[in-house]
């Protein structure tokens, strides 16, 4: 689990630079529109949602709070895999080094002494 949690980490670092170079030398504006005008960045957008409309998927499932888990998804939304990066990682320090925890969240069976 630690390999994971050093990888993830590094995708946090890794995308909180790119954000930071997009919004300080980038115009989202003029660049967004561009995007949806070719092929490939639609393909593109199209896999970014699907990706986030997953993984927000998983996040509704395992968090105790809906309040919470649609604050996570609206964060998802804005911010993209820097903030999923971020869950992640919190993720797999609250789960006690147990995937099975780290997966199912509050549907972890209390009694399970599992840790695969």
């Amino acid at each position: 689990m630690k390999l994971v949690k050093i990888l993830t980490f590094l995708g946090a670092l890794a995308m909180g630079l790119a954000l930071f170079h997009g919004f300080t030398k980038g115009d989202l504006r003029a660049e967004g529109s561009l995007i949806g005008s070719i092929p490939w960045g639609v393909v593109s957008l199209v896999d970014v949602y699907v990706g986030f409309f997953l993984f927000s998927g998983w996040v509704i499932y395992r968090e105790k709070s809906i309040l919470i888990a649609l604050l996570w998804v609206i964060s998802f939304m804005v911010l993209g895999n820097f903030v999923t990066s971020i869950y992640v990682l919190l993720a797999l320090f609250h789960s006690d080094e147990n995937w099975r925890k780290f997966w199912l969240g509050k549907n972890y069976p209390i009694t399970d002494q599992g840790g695969a």
